[in-house]
């Protein structure tokens, strides 16, 4: 076989079935982390990233290089979350911003993307560390270049890319000893790695079912089998036989995107919103740039087309009957984004009403006791999330909207939302956003307290950062998996107590391994340790652990706090 160019229906279905290869592996990427704690895993996290934009491509029908790339670079900017989620969206970034003015991909095309990809992606990370999936993404790149002038065979050419990515991935242990000593390859790398071989699947004719790609039934609005801010389980299944379609007030689901070739400001939204309210329900209108996304449920079709067709050319049109075909899924989600849009609208009427702030603060949290923490600090908005589930790009966007100020400063006390953070800042146009890179929510608290009124937002930028790294900061909580590191055994189910960079305690009780990580960080220089139980520890229990922490260190203060925190039995801090 050999294929001398890709199109844009090719590549929609390289992209998704890249989607779906990383799906189906996210487990196997999880298991390869170094660390054995219970978080929002890499595989996890890269395959959130992609569905986010998979599910918008699976919607193009027939799409253009234009529209694909911005499906692609939007969506999977959007939805990034975590650090290998991020650097995975600048890639697709990268090379979505080469090839959208293609028509067609050839080897010199797509070497001249990989090259893009790669250099965006090493542009948004602080410090690049080799070894990791930039490790991976370069070779790649590298050895697409060398290939490009001697072939025009797309078959051979990826191919060889993918032979050259594997023989850098396996290298990966020689570059982070962390990795060789646990005995892994890089993750981030490996998830990279089935995303290109699912892609090269779908050029060899491999077929796809992206059914599930467009329902997303096995990626919830988290982290993997995460609960529901209601307190239920997340992806639970409909019964789709008990519809009572007599109750379907407008029957046919309707979707189209406007090609915009007239002005569409924020009075001509608010109009053509109106005018589809007064038709339907279940509205959803997003802009873009050019182009319009419309989903509404009405009982004329017709003249919802006929109000969009006034502002442009329409495309990518679907008309269901809801009534006749029993569609269960899209009722449920339509009904979850008319309550999600009624508590949006709500929330936004609520920020108007609150008199405009010079400074507002955003932070992740962890835990109903750390929130209230926080919210006493004056923190104006907590996204729920932290190590078990790593918050979106698209969140900390919310997140903005929702605080009426004109600075704001992001506290992620997580050093895997770091970057979704500064990438949600640099999409910010109208408000000043100023990230705090706080790893731990030891370190957010200690930022926060640190805040001067009367300071200036580069002032108490610099004061709040260095005040937070003189926090010493640990966490206990239990082990996922069997591993290796820095010369520990550890089983799975073992306590494990953890500072910033490695396990400093490791045993079979709680409290003990708790003290242990307490006496490691703790020196004569100590002035303060506060420790944040978690939901699973009683308050009697905590207070026995903290008194034998103030006999052992009788010159330093011991504080006790009610975290509340799931996965992690303590969250500590020694200043």
């Amino acid at each position: 076989m050999v294929i001398n160019t890709i199109d844009a229906g090719m590549l929609r279905k390289m992209f998704l079935s890249g989607a779906k290869s990383i799906e189906s592996k996210k487990e196997y990427i999880n298991e390869l982390n170094v660390f054995p704690v219970p978080d929002g895993d890499t595989g996890t996290n890269m395959t959130l990233t992609i569905m986010s934009a998979a599910r918008e491509v699976n919607q193009m029908e027939n799409p253009t290089m234009e529209g694909l790339s911005k499906a692609i670079s939007g969506g999977s900017l959007r939805g990034a979350r975590g650090n290998s989620g991020v650097i995975l969206s600048q890639l697709l970034r990268g090379f979505c911003k080469e090839i959208k003015e293609y028509q067609v991909l050839d080897t010199l095309a797509l070497s001249a993307a990989f090259q893009k990809a790669v250099e965006t992606a090493y542009k948004a990370v602080m410090k690049p560390k080799e070894g990791t999936i930039l490790t991976v993404a370069r070779g790649g790149a590298e050895k697409a270049a060398s290939l490009a002038a001697e072939t025009k065979d797309l078959v051979y050419f990826c191919y060889e890319i993918i032979k050259h990515m594997e023989e850098v991935l396996e290298q990966t242990p020689d570059l982070l000893p962390v990795l060789k000593e646990a005995g892994v390859v890089d993750s981030g790398g490996q998830g990279l790695l089935e995303i290109v071989k699912g892609a090269y699947d779908a050029l060899l004719g491999k077929e796809v079912d992206f059914d599930r790609v467009q329902e997303g039934s096995s990626i919830p609005n988290g982290t993997e089998g995460a609960k529901t801010a209601q307190g239920g389980q997340s992806g639970t299944a409909v019964n789709r036989e008990n519809i009572d379609t007599a109750n379907i007030k407008f029957g046919y689901c309707t979707e189209f995107i406007i090609m915009l070739e007239k002005e569409y400001n924020e009075k001509t939204d608010s109009q053509f919103k109106a005018y589809l309210e007064s038709i339907g329900d279940s509205l959803v209108v997003v802009s873009d740039d050019d182009i319009v996304k419309v989903h509404v449920h009405t009982n004329d079709p017709g003249l919802a087309i006929q109000k969009a067709l006034t502002f442009g050319s329409l495309s990518r049109m679907k008309i269901d009957n809801m009534r006749e075909e029993h569609h269960e899924r899209l009722i449920k989600d339509a009904e979850n984004l008319a309550r999600q849009q009624a508590e949006e609208k709500k929330a936004k009427e609520q920020v108007k009403e609150k008199p405009k702030k010079d400074v507002g603060f955003i932070s992740v949290s962890i835990g109903e006791g750390i929130n209230e923490i926080f919210k006493g600090l004056g923190v104006d908005y907590i996204i729920a999330g932290g190590q078990t589930m790593n918050p979106s790009t698209e969140d900390m966007l919310n997140a903005i909207e929702e605080v009426n100020a004109d600075t704001i400063f992001i506290l992620p006390n997580n050093s895997n939302i770091i970057l979704a953070a500064n990438q949600a800042k640099e999409l910010t146009q109208d408000k000043n956003i100023v990230v705090i890179p706080t790893k731990t929510v030891p370190q957010g608290i200690t930022a926060i307290i640190n805040y001067v009124h009367d300071k200036t937002a580069e002032e108490n930028e610099a004061r709040m950062t260095a005040e937070m790294k003189k926090v010493k900061s640990g966490q206990v909580t239990y082990a996922v998996r069997d591993t290796n590191i820095d010369g520990k055994e550890i089983k799975q189910g073992n306590i494990m107590g953890l500072d910033e960079k490695t396990i400093l305690s490791v045993g079979s009780d709680i409290g003990e391994t708790t003290y242990e990580l307490v006496c490691g960080l703790t020196d004569e220089d100590s002035e303060l340790i506060s420790l944040y139980y978690g939901e699973e520890i009683t308050e009697d229990t905590a207070n026995a652990l903290a008194e034998r922490v103030r006999e052992k260190f009788p010159e330093t203060e011991v504080e006790i706090h009610y975290g509340g925190q799931p996965i992690y039995y303590y969250v500590l801090s020694v200043e």
